[in-house]
């Protein structure tokens, strides 16, 4: 069963939101999301100051499967991505809401109040 935690929001391109400092948000795919990609292999992440526009590709995730493009869910700059992804794409997969975060990006909390809740995402996957 696909996990979706409450505390977080979503993404309709399968990317989760966790606020952390004032501004300052951390991204990765959702349980959803890995399932479907199946084993991940190799992930691109977006570039260390990088601007970003909400629903822009910013990176890739590759599997055994495909490749399918990292969107970011929220519009700012990179202030952070996960190096050790590197050497352990298969976070992703074992752990997806916690050492298989992405990145994390500045950005207005008023972008992230319009991200999905848990509920609105699950019913939109449940389809």
């Amino acid at each position: 069963m696909t996990q979706i935690p409450a505390s977080l929001r979503y993404s309709s391109t399968h990317e989760w939101v966790a606020p952390r400092d004032a501004g300052r948000y951390r991204v990765g795919i959702t349980d959803h999301a890995q399932e479907l990609l199946g084993d991940v292999v190799y992930v691109e992440m977006p570039q260390l100051g990088q601007e970003v526009r909400a629903e822009g590709a910013c990176g890739v995730v590759e599997s055994v499967k495909a490749a399918s493009d990292l969107y970011t869910p929220l519009s700012g700059k990179i202030v952070a991505v996960n190096e050790a992804l590197n050497d352990n794409p298969q976070w992703l997969n074992e752990a997806p809401y916690d050492k298989g975060w992405i990145f994390e990006i500045e950005a207005e909390e008023s972008e992230y109040a319009k991200l999905l809740d848990a509920a609105a995402y699950e019913k939109s996957i449940a389809g």
